[in-house]
């Protein structure tokens, strides 16, 4: 089977089991990024860095479209764009927080899960990416913690 057949495939099975399409993955996608913009810990790290929304909400489409279903459409490097940021365990948590109430507020439970077991590996990659680039190599089980000076300019610091 070619290769863009086996991926259309995997991408039915996907729709076929959770529910999700690329309409549930807009919807969440844009109800996620609306509580991350009025969030007092998350917010001044986006709005510090995107300043013409449609764009990353476009991007992000495409992102979860490739990680819930599949689908190939995100290319990019997200590692690289999060390793700079000011950020650190209770950012991921936070953000992990917003992404599982708006995806369990939207969606069933096969769908929700779907997407929350997805994000739960996201955040913990990108957290160790974030203290790597940071010079610290997390043990199993820990998280990464900055300095409250680090966070420039942040509610916390």
């Amino acid at each position: 089977m070619p290769e863009a057949e086996h991926r259309e495939q995997i991408t039915a099975d996907i729709v076929a089991r959770t529910g999700i399409t690329e309409a549930v993955i807009e919807q969440l996608v844009h109800g996620f990024y609306a509580k991350v913009r009025s969030d007092a810990m998350l917010a001044p790290v986006f709005e510090a860095r995107i300043t013409d929304w449609e764009p990353h909400l476009r991007q992000m489409c495409a992102f979860w479209s490739s990680v819930a279903l599949m689908t190939g459409r995100y290319h990019g490097t997200p590692m690289v764009k999060h390793m700079p940021l000011p950020i650190d365990a209770a950012h991921f948590d936070r953000w992990l927080g917003l992404f599982e109430a708006t995806a369990r507020e939207l969606w069933p439970p096969a769908a929700a899960e779907h997407l929350v077991e997805r994000a739960r590996r996201i955040a913990a990659s990108l957290e160790m990416g974030v203290a790597s680039g940071q010079g610290v190599m997390l043990g199993v089980g820990e998280r990464f913690r900055r300095n409250p000076s680090s966070f420039r300019g942040s509610p916390q610091g």
